[in-house]
């Protein structure tokens, strides 16, 4: 059987997580990797034995099946896309899409045009907890699914230049809470600000879903420790995720229960979805139209800030 030929637009510190799991990943071709560092692009490709390139679209030419488009400012993902949807590959593309609704218009639209895969790397979504969680609320063992709540909070990531904690950290909990109702917001409400960055570093953000349904987000890079939570409240029981533990309890009249949980890396489970997608010929998920509104729910919930308004969401 024919080998996937794949390649890795941007290797900085995520980057490299990609590289590593592609060359893991049986009937897998690693064909190169690039970014604009020669320094640290040589090192990675030595150390994966496979071709260094600076230029993105000199890997893109090289016959490829699919590519991930990784570890760059987030303002550079239209321009890396295009190429790559011109040269008609497949491509997985970290979150969030792009740094606007208009770059991430002209994504998804190309991909449709050139009739290729796109998926969007809201790594939550496959995190073995809430995974598990997602299975347990389609069983009905929380009965009616009325209140997600989520704390994503640390400390500050320099790298972090181009854009606020909203786009950067809080589209992970955005995507997620959708997900797990199964339904996007239909308005949203936020209270954020600036402390050191010049884009907003912590905020509050409130969404609406049909049948009187709430998402909530709290987020920011002031607390000095890593925390990564979800609650899941429903008519019948409460479930309570700790993304990072890949732990799951869920409360009801009979007390509490640890559940048992196959623990994985979020990342590996990400990149075999989205390799599947492009064996069976299915869509991935999310795709780049789930990208898109979890940015638009992003970006409106800056607005929401900035103008104390609440924000009617109609994608």
């Amino acid at each position: 059987m024919k080998k996937l030929r794949v390649g890795v637009i941007g290797v900085g510190a995520m980057g490299k997580h990609h590289v590593r799991i592609y060359s893991e990943i049986r009937g897998v071709e690693l064909v190169g990797v690039a970014d604009s560092n020669e320094k640290t692009t040589k090192e990675v490709a030595t150390e994966y034995h496979t071709e260094a390139f600076t230029d993105c679209e000199n890997l893109l030419k090289q016959d490829l099946d699919a590519v991930i488009s990784i570890a760059v400012p987030t303002s550079f993902h239209k321009d890396i896309a295009l190429k790559a949807a011109n040269y008609g590959v497949h491509m997985l593309i970290e979150k969030p899409i792009a740094e606007s609704l208009e770059s991430a218009d002209a994504i998804t639209n190309a991909a449709r045009r050139e009739n290729i895969k796109l998926m969007v790397g809201h790594i939550e979504r496959f995190n073995p907890a809430i995974l598990k969680l997602k299975e347990l609320i389609s069983a009905g063992e929380l009965g009616e699914l009325l209140s997600i709540s989520c704390r994503r909070v640390g400390p500050y990531a320099p790298r972090i230049r181009d854009v606020g904690i909203i786009v950067d950290l809080a589209v992970h909990d955005i995507d997620a809470i959708s997900y797990l109702y199964g339904k996007r917001a239909i308005k949203v409400y936020s209270i954020a600000g600036n402390s050191f960055h010049v884009e907003e570093d912590y905020a509050s953000i409130l969404l609406k879903y049909d049948d009187k349904k709430s998402g909530s987000v709290e987020t920011n890079w002031l607390t000095p420790y890593k925390m990564r939570t979800l609650t899941a409240t429903g008519t019948g029981g409460v479930a309570s995720a700790d993304y990072l533990e890949q732990s799951l309890d869920v409360w009801n009249s009979e007390g509490r229960r640890k559940v048992d949980i196959e623990k994985g890396e979020p990342l590996k489970k990400e990149i075999h979805h989205f390799l599947q997608s492009l064996i069976n010929g299915t869509t991935p998920e999310p795709s780049g139209e789930d990208g898109k509104y979890t940015l638009y729910a992003a970006i409106s919930a800056i607005e929401s800030y900035k103008n104390g308004l609440s924000i009617s969401l109609n994608m």
